[in-house]
């Protein structure tokens, strides 16, 4: 009964999103283009989903990965498009599969017969009707494991309030409480705003961690990539973190390196450096921050500037 309740809430779901598509407003950016004849806006994405890889991702956070690994769908295109992201071979292109939603959802259900522990969704948004859409069709076909939202944090508020039914775990970036950094590096000002916000209704939704057999199966993940030169702009984001998500799981990174377009800024043309890592680690200390620091010298090769497309590694 609760399965066939939440399916109907997602058809519901899928409906007044696929109406957005004819004036695309899902994100901030509010291109109001009409993907569904053939319009085109800031991500670039028309009516269907494409997919650049899929596998169980084992380099997740531990609470997500750390058993049969996360099933991890990497949807091309972004509404954002980092100068510094390492995902750019695919997230500032199209470059990828295109999947109707009955094969997105083949695809979905071919991740949990691997054995994954979740269906983790990356770069989602500008996808979402369609994702919906897979996601209900793979429900009614025996999906059980949790779905992740991974998210670049650039969202309405107001769709990510539409989407509770859609999602167990949030795994959501703030990578900015600085506006200038924002518009200087992802070309949004607004950003702070709208990711902070969204943050919040994610918390409301899923105040706390669940876990079964030491893998989640509900609540709130705040990613936060430290980058060269920004450490006030770090500390702001994780006192953020501390002060309205008590209950969330923070995960501070420190893998960027400057891929795609990062040797136009000097101060990011570099890895973080031993003494910015202190200064963070320490901090993060200091504040009893609740979650996972990733080590100074993290796998490079878990970049995804190192992903083959295509779906060959799901077993």
């Amino acid at each position: 009964m609760q399965n066939k309740l939440r399916i109907k809430k997602i058809e519901a779901l899928c409906d007044k999103l696929t109406k957005r598509l004819e004036r695309c407003d899902i994100c901030p950016r509010d291109c109001r283009a009409n993907r569904r004849n053939g319009q085109i806006g800031y991500c670039r994405a028309l009516e269907k989903s494409v997919v650049y890889t899929a596998f169980k991702h084992h380099g997740e956070e531990p609470g997500i990965s750390a058993k049969g690994g996360s099933g991890t769908i990497f949807f091309s295109g972004c509404n954002l498009r980092c100068v510094y992201c390492q995902n750019h071979k695919f997230s500032h292109s199209l470059e990828g599969t295109p999947l109707n939603n009955e094969e997105l959802a083949q695809l979905i259900l071919k991740l949990q017969k691997s054995g994954s522990d979740n269906i983790n969704l990356v770069t989602p948004t500008h996808f979402l009707p369609q994702i919906a859409a897979a996601i209900a069709g793979a429900l009614r076909h025996g999906l059980t494991i949790p779905i992740v939202y991974n998210s670049s944090g650039f969202e309405k508020p107001e769709i990510i309030a539409m989407i509770e039914p859609l999602v167990d775990i949030y795994l959501s970036d703030i990578k900015y409480i600085d506006t200038a950094a924002a518009q200087k590096y992802s070309n949004a000002p607004e950003y702070p705003e709208y990711s902070l916000n969204a943050a919040a209704i994610m918390y409301r939704q899923r105040p706390r961690v669940i876990t079964k057999d030491g893998v989640m199966t509900k609540g709130l993940i705040i990613r936060h990539l430290v980058l060269p030169e920004q450490i006030e702009n770090s500390k702001k984001v994780l006192r953020w973190i501390k002060n309205n998500t008590p209950g969330a799981m923070a995960s501070v990174m420190f893998q960027y390196q400057p891929y795609s377009r990062a040797n136009e800024y000097p101060e990011i043309n570099r890895a973080v450096n031993r003494t910015e890592y202190r200064q963070i680690y320490r901090f993060a200390q200091e504040i009893e921050i609740n979650g996972w620091i990733q080590d100074f010298t993290p796998q490079e090769k878990l970049a995804g500037a190192h992903f083959k497309p295509g779906f060959d590694n799901i077993y």
